[in-house]
């Protein structure tokens, strides 16, 4: 069963989209929750060739003004728009397919063993690609692992130097 705060976040998506799509942007991922005694509506922007801070103001401005209009967070709230960052998160198939070969951090939520036999839940290396519903990866140390996608905690962009 859904949550009011997963509730949210989808609505929110569905009216932020035409927004997005109008201005060439694309939903990285969305975060609705209290910080301290306050409510804070967090949406992560991105755009091939990375996000400007004028991207931001200018999808804020207009989403803004929509859901203001929806009224569809009944208690106060601060609207916070940014990019992703150097560690951008990999959410969708879309993802995996636009980042192979970039460096990327797994983590699973139980120990995982990769190809030889080593237990672990956290992984490093080169994106070779999500194939059904599958994370391949060449690890940092030279092996290779296959996560199943629904054992992913979080995964990521790692900066690479």
């Amino acid at each position: 069963m859904a949550t009011q705060k997963e509730d949210t976040c989808t609505v929110v998506s569905g009216i932020a989209q035409p927004i997005l799509d109008s201005l060439g942007l694309e939903l990285v991922d969305i975060e609705f929750g209290r910080v301290g005694p306050d409510a804070v509506l967090r949406l992560f922007i991105d755009k091939v060739g990375g996000v400007m801070l004028d991207d931001c103001a200018e999808f804020s401005r207009e989403l803004s003004m929509v859901l203001d209009v929806e009224d569809v967070i009944a208690c106060n709230y601060a609207l916070e728009v940014s990019s992703p960052g150097l560690d951008r998160p990999l959410k969708k198939q879309a993802d995996y397919d636009r980042f192979v070969g970039r460096l990327i951090k797994v983590r699973t939520y139980l120990p995982f063993l990769d190809d030889k036999g080593n237990k672990r839940k956290t992984f490093l290396g080169k994106l070779d690609g999500l194939v059904d519903g599958v994370i391949n990866m060449t690890l940092t140390e030279g092996q290779t692992a296959s996560i199943p996608i629904e054992r992913v905690a979080k995964a990521n962009l790692e900066f690479e130097f």
